[in-house]
């Protein structure tokens, strides 16, 4: 898959686990559906040891109320393709 359209797919997804903040009171709901497909999806975007540990993080990032402004799947990007240098 092209790096760039990862790239989309993640930013769409960081906006998707911010939308919590726009609907009052159905938000932390959302967090608790939307925690384990972050999580899940992670693991799809990214492969092997990296990708697991960064479904973790995405799942606490969703799970625990507050931290949904986190880009998640944008920083993950930014790891796998800008700052990691094997």
């Amino acid at each position: 898959m092209n790096k760039y359209r990862i790239l989309l797919i993640g930013i769409v997804l960081d906006a998707i686990g911010c939308i919590s903040y726009v609907i009052p009171g159905i938000g932390e709901f959302a967090d608790v559906v939307w925690a384990p497909i972050a999580g899940w999806l992670m693991t799809k975007l990214y492969k092997g040891k990296p990708g697991k540990i960064a479904a973790l993080v995405a799942f606490v990032e969703e799970a625990v109320p507050g931290l949904d402004i986190i880009p998640t799947f944008t920083l993950m990007w930014l790891y796998t393709y800008v700052f990691n240098k094997e």
